[in-house]
């Protein structure tokens, strides 16, 4: 109870000093692909559930049908305002909303969507007891996951063998130390993370 009046303080203090980026991120999308500005994925949350989490377009339009990993920093499905966005994670902003209406939180697994999720052992499904978040340790350990994908042959294969099952285990590893302190700690090495 007291980690969502939390997620509720601050999601709703970060929206609100947000605001003007908020509309300035917008503007340059619709300059530089048009509509729409917000990008709605179907994603895997708490007690698997599936709701819609919020991002800001960073591809063209209907990309995800062409597959739903996102491979190197220059994948040409990304747009050239999209390339930056995701470079400076600033297209994860609009889920603050998320947070602040109750699907998310502001620390916790990130959440996978539904056909990763299928490949989940009994095990692994521990991660949907919980709420998801913006950032955890897997965030922090694979920030550049796209970079790494680039680098195989076989993206999807690597994702699903490789590095999934170790986000999942950095996912359990939070699980088990959460808290305020984890929190707050997790939340600073993430900003420090972006502005490096």
């Amino acid at each position: 109870m007291f980690k969502r009046g939390l997620d509720i303080v601050f999601s709703l203090a970060g929206i609100v000093f947000l605001l003007p980026f908020f509309f300035i991120i917008a503007l340059m999308i619709i300059i530089n692909s048009g509509f729409p500005v917000l990008f709605f994925q179907k994603r895997v949350g708490q007690f698997n559930k599936d709701f819609n989490l919020i991002k800001f377009r960073t591809m063209k339009t209907d990309s995800d049908k062409k597959g739903l990993l996102t491979v190197g920093g220059r994948d040409p499905r990304i747009t050239s305002m999209g390339y930056y966005l995701r470079k400076y994670k600033l297209d994860e902003l609009p889920q603050l909303f998320n947070v602040f209406l109750g699907s998310m939180s502001l620390v916790g697994p990130r959440p996978e969507v539904r056909k990763y999720v299928n490949f989940y052992n009994e095990e692994q499904k521990q991660v949907l007891n919980v709420k998801p978040g913006i950032t955890d340790y897997a965030s922090l350990e694979y920030f550049s996951e796209n970079e790494l994908l680039a680098k195989s042959s076989t993206p999807e294969h690597t994702y699903i063998n490789e590095i999934m099952p170790a986000k999942l285990e950095l996912n359990k590893k939070y699980i088990s130390e959460a808290g305020v302190i984890t929190d707050l700690k997790v939340i600073l090495k993430t900003i420090i993370k972006i502005f490096r």
